[in-house]
């Protein structure tokens, strides 16, 4: 593969890599001073010890409910139970998310020894869809002040409509689900069922007064003094909370699941899917560049995973297929931009309709989506730029590059003759008689032999004996 190829592929996998590295910065993803790296994890029990108070352990999540949301929250839950803690407050702000994920959640949650508070907060804060279903799951279910929960009707994660006949199965699937959980509960059956096939919503004054949450709480002090002295119904058994006093001990993520959810972000995803595409498509047309065939592998493998929890809209996705085909089109195609043209316009509109969805946190931004088309472009602009100025260059390869070439004359030529010319001795024909040593300039090349004049230059001296030094 030629170097400018090389560099061109490193050139746009790199263009990428620094949006992709612009997102990650802007995310507000934790530092790594903000990662609990402990040798030891410090256990509920200790605290207590060291305190005599209770303990109640606070896992915070926000975002979407994917597998990430599951292997957290199960954790901290089992964390919870065999620290012996008075009780896990879940603060969950989330427009929801995958069933599978949800269930496993709840199936925890159910199987739990310590009582598990689910608090909807801060201010603004939802429990949406699959959100519903956990907090109606709780032992004790909570919201802040200016929280609404709702609209937990199922929707297709796949891009893709379901027949009536397969929506029927899954809303009266989920009808049914939600209907056992707020039963078991104590809680509005009724409106449970309402949330599902209607995507019924509420506020928390009105969640409060339809018995769909407990309390409602302006922050996590007065929460755990509002449960204080309550009864609940663990999977142990009856256990009253004694949470008035108690000591907090927060529950965070892993390094591990925080990379893992930071790849779900809908703009990470749609970063590494391009970073995939570029990458697989210039390995494809240069084998043997290695960098970016790898490159483009994972990110593709990364992208998927980050998909899972996105509703894609494939017209956006070929969209975008179309916008690569253009670009590359453009190189080999003189269509005087308008191919880069519709490769942006294409890029934009694919990219702005990739994720169906009318919840703004699961959208691409556009500040994501300008950036990368403006480099994308330019790159096969700057490509196709150089590619014209190559078209339009002398050919300096095969036998046609001498022509206009200088060099020696290595015999006398009346009318023909040998000449040295790149290091290399060819028969030349001159129409004009020419000495020997003297600068020539190649005009014409007919089969192995090339047609001569003298040099327009002066002939120098260190030339003459240059060529003579050569015989």
């Amino acid at each position: 593969m030629s170097a400018f190829r090389r560099i061109r592929a490193v050139f746009l996998l790199v263009s990428l890599s620094m949006v992709a590295t612009a997102v990650l910065l802007l995310s507000p993803l934790p530092s790594v001073m903000d990662i609990p790296f402990q040798t030891r994890p410090v256990l509920a029990d200790e605290l207590k010890e060291t305190s005599g108070a209770a303990v109640v352990d606070v896992a915070t999540y926000e975002g979407v409910i994917n597998p990430v949301a599951a292997e957290y929250m199960a954790q901290a839950i089992a964390d919870a139970a065999k620290d012996h803690a008075e009780a896990l407050v879940i603060r969950m702000d989330t427009p929801g998310g995958l069933d599978t994920s949800m269930r496993m959640i709840i199936k925890e949650m159910s199987a739990s020894e310590a009582p598990i508070i689910v608090y909807v907060s801060p201010v603004g804060a939802r429990a949406a869809s699959a959100g519903v279903f956990i907090t109606l799951a709780a032992h004790i279910a909570a919201m802040s002040p200016g929280t609404n929960i709702g609209a937990a009707h199922p929707v297709s994660m796949g891009g893709g409509e379901m027949d009536k006949e397969m929506k029927k199965k899954v809303e009266n699937d989920a009808a049914a689900y939600i209907k056992s959980i707020a039963d078991k509960h104590g809680r509005n059956v009724q409106w449970a069922e309402d949330a599902v096939r209607q995507s019924v919503s509420a506020t928390e004054t009105e969640a409060l007064k339809l018995k769909i949450i407990d309390l409602i709480a302006p922050d996590l002090p007065a929460l755990l003094t509002a449960v204080d002295g309550r009864t609940v119904e663990t999977a142990s058994g009856r256990h009253t909370l004694q949470t008035k006093s108690a000591v907090v001990k927060k529950v965070g993520m892993s390094g591990r699941l925080e990379i893992l959810n930071a790849l779900s972000d809908p703009n990470i995803a749609y970063i590494l899917m391009l970073l995939g595409i570029y990458g697989l498509i210039f390995e494809l047309s240069n084998p043997g560049a290695i960098l970016p065939g790898v490159v483009g592998a994972i990110c593709i493998v990364l992208a998927f995973y980050s998909f899972q929890t996105l509703s894609i809209n494939y017209a956006g996705l070929l969209l975008i297929l179309l916008a690569v085909v253009m670009f590359i089109a453009e190189i080999k195609v003189p269509s005087y931009g308008l191919l880069t043209v519709g490769g942006v316009v294409s890029m934009v509109l694919g990219s702005l309709m990739l994720v169906k969805t009318d919840m703004p946190s699961m959208q691409i931004s556009l500040w994501v989506i300008l950036p990368t088309a403006v480099v994308t472009a330019g790159f096969f602009v700057g490509v196709v730029g150089m590619a014209w100025k190559s078209r339009h260059q002398k050919s300096v390869a095969g036998i046609e590059g001498f022509i206009g070439v200088e060099g020696t004359a290595r015999t006398e030529i009346n009318p023909r003759g040998q000449i040295r010319i790149q290091g290399e001795i060819w028969e030349a024909v001159s129409s004009e008689p020419i000495r020997e040593g003297e600068a020539v300039e190649v005009t014409g090349v007919e089969g192995l032999k090339l047609h001569i004049k003298r040099s327009r230059l002066p002939d120098l001296p260190d030339r003459q004996a240059g060529g003579r030094a050569q015989k």
